[in-house]
C-alpha cells in the first residue's frame, strides 16, 4: 500500500489551488491540513480580489482541514521567526511552519523565502 503524503498548506499554496495553477493540481486530493490563520488570510484575499461569497464558499469548504494551535507551536514558531529575523517572515508563516514541523507533515509553499528550508515542498 503506497504512503499517504500529508501537507500543511500556506496561504500561497491554497491560493495556487484556488487559481488551478497546474504545478498544484498534484496536491489537491491528498491528505492537507492548515490553519485557522491561513484560512483568514486567504479570505481576505479572496474577498479582496473576487467577492466575499466565494471567499466565504472556501472557507466553509476547507474547515474541515483546520489544525488545532498548540502551546508548543507558538513556541516553535517564535524560535523559528527569531533565527531567521533577516528574512521578515510573517507571523502566520512562521505559525504554519511550525504547525508543519511539530506534526511531522510537509510544508507546501511557493512563497522564495522557504525554498531551502527543511521540510518544505517548493512549488511555483
Amino acid at each position: 500500500m503506497e504512503d499517504v503524503k500529508s501537507y500543511f498548506l500556506d496561504t500561497y499554496a491554497l491560493i495556487e489551488i484556488v487559481k488551478e495553477n497546474q504545478n498544484y493540481e498534484r496536491f489537491k486530493e491528498l491528505v492537507n491540513f492548515s490553519s485557522y490563520m491561513n484560512l483568514l488570510e486567504l479570505h481576505y484575499i479572496i474577498s479582496r480580489n473576487f467577492d466575499s461569497k466565494k471567499a466565504d464558499f472556501l472557507i466553509d469548504k476547507l474547515k474541515s482541514v483546520l489544525l488545532k494551535v498548540e502551546v508548543k507551536d507558538i513556541l516553535e514558531a517564535s524560535k523559528f521567526k527569531l533565527k531567521h529575523a533577516k528574512k521578515k517572515f510573517s507571523y502566520i508563516d512562521c505559525l504554519g511552519y511550525a504547525m508543519a514541523l511539530n506534526r511531522n507533515i510537509k510544508f507546501l509553499t511557493g512563497d522564495n523565502e522557504f525554498k531551502d528550508l527543511n521540510n518544505v515542498e517548493f512549488v511555483k
